[in-house]
């Protein structure tokens, strides 16, 4: 909306300036349409470039390192402006959408020529075409192929006094995908990081939300909040049924009201940005709660699944495991990977068909080579739903719907095929050969990038257009061959057709001829003008053949693209069958994915059930494993068993750091990620109990934007993992305690080992490097002890990274130190110093011990009296409890401090 006065003017644009004597036209223009834009950077079109002004201009100068000049003045200052070339503009759009900004792209819609008509001073109309923003981008150029370019929606509904329910919708403009989800808010920011969206749509009152506004301070993603009157639940549910064309959303399924209102603010938003275009999306999926296995934000990061922790995809499990060919198929292995499934019969269909292509290596190679030609046809697909797409996305859905008949085909020709295998090759078979080849015959080997270059439609396919082109590049052909014909049918040789500017093309013969001409020699002849020495003349052949020659540029452009609508009005009448057949494509790579890296790293397939099985048998890190492959190294491969009747068991696992322990507890948990997601598994056998969250806080550091230290961090993460945990969760921990004082410290370790003991009763796996704590394996029926074996060698250590059964004697951290390279004066006067505490501890036994305190009594019924037992009887007791065999030589020291007190206190 335009301002009403010259400050305001001003204002809009950012400038500053108190007053202002008044803008040009042009400046005035650009102000209004920046003040209907006002959280954009505008995109101004002038010629060859887009220009940004005022504070947008400095803005854009800054992020992508452009000289920053200026235009002329503005309320008696200086116009700062800066510009990109329109040909580049990709280039920059995607360093400004990276760094999260949104831009409002304003093109002339005018020729310049009808402005000038209206007046000397007019100014050719802009509008703002587009807007692009992180979550909205659908060109290839601003894309990563391999990744999902996800827009967010989120609403709410009330499910008690103090309690939400979040409905979360996520589209991805560049596919259309749409999937509906509904998920508790403890659940909340491990459903966003699930999603890993680029842009983050909200109401403003859940923005400004007390309770959340830490969330949308990490996310990585832009969060825009939306006027709440704008997201009534009514205009939701309305904007659904309009963009379907539906009078009831009853076909889609049942959804939830907080899952319509984040459709409804995600339509809202696409319909915003993208202003004329619908944007051609796929009917909305719900995903039922607990179909996917929960892993919350902390979880995701610790165990690296898509990305480092630096960010980076290099050394992230996605990295280690992809083998797909297409982008398609990488996209959805992210998505597969962030969302591995819970429900048993699914997840053995995906097994299914990884065993058949790990059977079958010609059929794999096969799929595997066809699908790596094939193009991204989703993405093309959308494109062409928006009115954007190129002469090459044409090319893109032909050759993908090509290579889709050609694996339809090569799959119907196998046997008993496995039912997802089955499934995918029924889809892929329904591709339409007419379409593929009315495209193939219609669209030309070499293509260019947009289709106002003109030159995409097949020499042949059109004659009108083979016409026009003629004329346009070869006109003097046309011309001579006119001019022939009129030398012959007048019997003059000399007849010439020539051309000037004041008379375009004309007839020229000599006198004598021209006047047998007027005399009806040519009675189409039309007289033009007299020389001394010649005529000239035109004719209704040669007018009609000029018009044809000088339009004949915009003529073939205007039949080539009559020729694209129609391809493409084709494409999008069949969108919703392109669109399954990209998504099977997709399944399709995935699956040969898993089969080749299987086959490639030797991994087997794992049982998945509804136990509470937890084997894994020589298990391996896939990640740690890649990383030593290159180096030449063997990876120690080690057991894991969970398993229990009804209630999970808990690994206490000790040993030296540098031993092993975290890889240890890291792998476990991506294999269990990797079988339910659908894949093969780094274990020579693996049986697992379906796991429904899975947890895991190994390392921790500092979050002093929150005002958070170390501990603080890992207080939080056990936290949530003690609250949320159920039966058929998997629980990794590591080092619980270590960043307070050691009593403390100790205190909280034993305590949370009690609480997964007898209050969550899950499967966990929890390292510690206090040994005291081994002695609860005596105590709890569920514990056992493993340690990582090392091997002393002279004054060094040599760690074997293998878990055995039993307690590691020692923490090796002097060693540790040493290889770390600290001055060897150090690490003596820690010697010393160690050996010095350690005789102290001899002569005053006085840190308890576990065998000295009660059970975590408070999550079992008050236990019943016990009946009195004589000092002797006691004693007794302790040493009926003694294995001498067994003990170390400071287990043995501890046993006896352990008599001596008892004897004391009888």
């Amino acid at each position: 909306m335009a301002r009403s006065s010259a400050r305001n003017l001003a204002d809009a644009a950012g400038s500053g300036t108190a007053e202002v004597a008044g803008p040009t036209p042009m400046m005035a223009q650009y102000i209004e349409i920046k003040a209907a834009n006002p959280d954009c950077l505008l995109f101004y079109r002038m010629g060859d470039f887009y220009e940004l002004f005022f504070s947008d201009a400095e803005t854009a100068s800054r992020a992508l390192g452009i000289v920053l000049t200026k235009r002329g003045k503005h309320g008696g200052a200086d116009i700062p402006m800066c510009g990109v070339p329109v040909e580049r503009a990709d280039d920059y759009l995607s360093r400004l959408i990276g760094l999260g900004h949104r831009v409002a792209v304003c093109e002339q819609t005018e020729d310049p020529a009808e402005a000038k008509r209206r007046g000397p001073k007019s100014v050719v109309r802009r509008e703002v075409v587009r807007l692009v923003t992180p979550g909205t981008i659908t060109e290839d150029r601003l894309l990563d192929p391999g990744s999902a370019n996800l827009l967010l929606a989120i609403g709410r509904r009330k499910v008690s006094d103090a309690a939400f329910a979040y409905g979360l919708a996520a589209i991805d403009i560049s596919t259309g995908r749409f999937a509906l989800s509904e998920v508790p808010g403890a659940d909340l920011a491990g459903a966003i990081a699930r999603h890993d969206p680029r842009e983050i749509v909200l109401s403003d009152a859940i923005h400004a939300d007390p309770a959340l506004a830490r969330l949308w301070a990490e996310t990585r993603a832009a969060v825009v909040p939306l006027a709440q009157a704008e997201l009534e639940p009514a205009s939701a549910e309305r904007r659904l049924r309009e963009q379907y064309g539906v009078a009831t959303l009853d076909g889609f399924g049942t959804f939830t009201r907080a899952e319509i209102a984040a459709a409804g603010a995600a339509l809202l938003y696409v319909a915003r940005t993208q202003l004329a275009a619908r944007a051609p999306l796929c009917v909305p999926t719900r995903e039922e709660a607990g179909t996917t296995l929960a892993i919350d934000a902390a979880t995701r990061a610790n165990l690296e699944l898509t990305r480092t922790l630096s960010g980076e995809r290099v050394g992230s499990l996605l990295d280690a495991i992809d083998r797909t060919v297409s982008a398609n198929g990488a996209r959805l292995l992210a998505e597969h990977l962030a969302g591995p499934l819970t429900e048993l019969a699914a997840i053995a269909r995906r097994h299914d068909a990884v065993a058949r292509l790990v059977e079958d290596r010609a059929l794999r190679a096969a799929l595997r080579d066809a699908l790596a030609r094939a193009p991204d046809l989703a993405r093309a697909l959308s494109r062409t739903g928006l009115g954007r797409a190129g002469p090459r996305d044409l090319a893109a859905i032909r050759d993908g719907l090509d290579v889709a008949l050609a694996l339809g085909a090569r799959l119907a020709d196998g046997t008993d095929l496995p039912d997802d295998l089955a499934r995918l090759a029924k889809i892929l078979a329904r591709a339409d050969r007419d379409l593929v080849e009315t495209l193939r015959a219609s669209l030309a080997d070499e293509l260019p990038l947009n289709r106002r270059d003109g030159g995409y439609v097949r020499v042949g396919y059109h004659p009108e257009i083979d016409e026009a082109r003629l004329l346009g590049s070869d006109s003097r052909k046309v011309v001579a061959a006119l001019q022939a014909r009129y030398a012959e049918e007048t019997g003059c040789r000399t007849l010439r057709i020539k051309h000037n500017g004041l008379l375009g093309y004309f007839i020229e013969v000599p006198q004598s001829v021209g006047e047998a001409c007027l005399k009806g020699l040519m009675r189409d002849f039309v007289h033009r003008q007299t020389m001394i020495d010649a005529m000239r003349f035109t004719s209704v052949e040669l007018g009609a053949l000029e018009q044809k020659i000088f339009g004949a540029a915009d003529r073939a452009l205007a039949l080539e693209a009559s020729v694209f609508d129609d391809l493409s009005a084709r494409i999008v009448a069949q969108a919703e069958a392109i669109g399954g057949i990209a998504e099977a494509l997709a399944a399709l790579d995935v699956a040969a994915s898993h089969a080749e890296l299987a086959v490639e790293l030797d991994w087997c397939r794992p049982q998945v059930d509804a136990s509470m099985s937890f084997v894994i048998a020589e298990g391996r890190h896939p990640v740690v494993e890649a990383a030593l492959r290159k180096s030449g190294t063997a990876f120690i491969a080690n057991d894991c068993d969970l398993s229990g009747e009804g209630r999970g068991r808990i690994r206490l696992i000790t040993g030296p750091n540098m031993g092993g322990k975290s890889t240890y507890l890291r792998q476990n948990a991506l294999i269990a990620v990797l079988a339910q997601v659908g894949a093969f598994v780094p274990a020579r056998e693996a049986r697992i109990g379906r796991v429904d969250r899975l947890f895991s806080r190994v390392g921790a550091a500092d979050d002093l934007a929150r005002g958070q230290s170390t501990f603080m961090v890992e207080m939080v993460e056990t936290a949530a993992i003690l609250n949320q945990a159920t039966r058929h969760s998997l629980v990794i921990l590591d080092e619980i305690g270590r960043g307070t004082a050691t009593y403390d410290g100790l205190s909280i370790a034993w305590a949370c080992l009690e609480h997964l003991h007898e209050a969550n009763a899950c499967r966990s796996l929890f390292a510690t490097h206090f040994h005291e704590l081994t002695a609860l394996g005596q105590r709890l029926a569920r514990l056992d002890n493993a340690t990582l074996k090392v091997a002393e060698h002279r004054d060094g250590v040599v760690f074997l990274h293998e878990v055995v059964p039993g307690v590691a004697e020692r923490s090796y951290g002097l060693q540790v130190a040493r290889i770390a390279g600290l001055p060897s004066a150090v690490v003596a006067r820690a010697g010393a110093i160690l050996k010095g505490l350690e005789k102290a501890e001899r002569e005053r036994p006085s840190r308890p011990r576990i065998d000295d305190l009660p059970l975590f009594a408070s999550l079992a019924p008050p236990p019943l009296p016990e009946p009195a037992i004589e000092a002797d009887d006691r004693l007794g007791l302790l040493l009926d409890a003694i294995d001498p065999d067994a003990l170390t030589p400071r287990e043995a020291m501890e046993a006896l401090y352990r008599l001596k007190r008892e004897r004391a206190a009888g």
